[in-house]
């Protein structure tokens, strides 16, 4: 039987927002987010982490300052839920960088499904089974472009609002606790199809 999934954006969803931060001391889960991993987890959904990190291409860290930040969010997580992240998956690369190797466009960085997909390949993940969950439209894109059911926890982070059949979540709630709320009630009615349901 394929995997279910919970795919999470990083920063300004499971984590508080530091813009560009690589230093582990400054990574603090959101205010009930371990609850809602632990509660996620107890469905039997994988908790993995899809995360744009394009500040190794724009030259703030290196690739490798990256290793330490999944280490100590990963014991975060176990601490604080009581669970493990099952998955850690991030993108270095944007367009607009200055570190050779790094500044290009690739399949990985949100909004492309690329991190999604290869989570899918690499962990047997059934992706309509599965969700994004984000603080920005690029998430909410990345997850429908891969077939998953979306949350957008809005936490002003997203600025823009360019909003399109691709970029319409199925919710937008307020935080990781209430998505989990969220999953956890549609979970339980199962054969609801998600894909037609509108903004709420």
């Amino acid at each position: 039987m394929r995997k279910k999934a919970i795919f999470l954006d990083k920063d300004g969803t499971l984590i508080t927002n530091v813009p560009y931060n690589a230093d582990p001391n400054q990574i603090l889960l959101c205010p009930g987010a371990g609850k809602a991993l632990r509660q996620l987890a107890e469905a039997g959904y994988e908790l993995v982490v899809v995360s744009n990190q394009s500040g190794v291409a724009r030259g703030y860290y290196p690739e490798t300052a990256l290793r330490k930040v999944e280490d100590h969010l990963r014991g975060l997580v176990r601490t604080e839920a009581g669970v493990d992240l099952t998955g850690f998956f991030y993108c270095p690369h944007h367009p607009d960088g200055c570190v050779p190797g790094y500044s290009r466009e690739c399949p990985c960085r949100k909004p492309k499904p690329g991190m999604l997909l290869q989570a899918a390949r690499e962990m047997d993940i059934d992706l309509r089974q599965s969700w994004m969950i984000g603080a920005v439209l690029d998430d909410i894109e990345a997850g429908r472009r891969a077939g998953c059911h979306t949350i957008l926890v809005n936490q002003g982070i997203e600025t823009e609002w360019c909003i399109s059949p691709d970029r319409q979540p199925h919710f937008i709630l307020s935080n990781l606790e209430q998505a989990a709320h969220t999953v956890l009630s549609v979970w339980l009615h199962q054969g609801i199809d998600l894909f037609s349901y509108e903004v709420e």
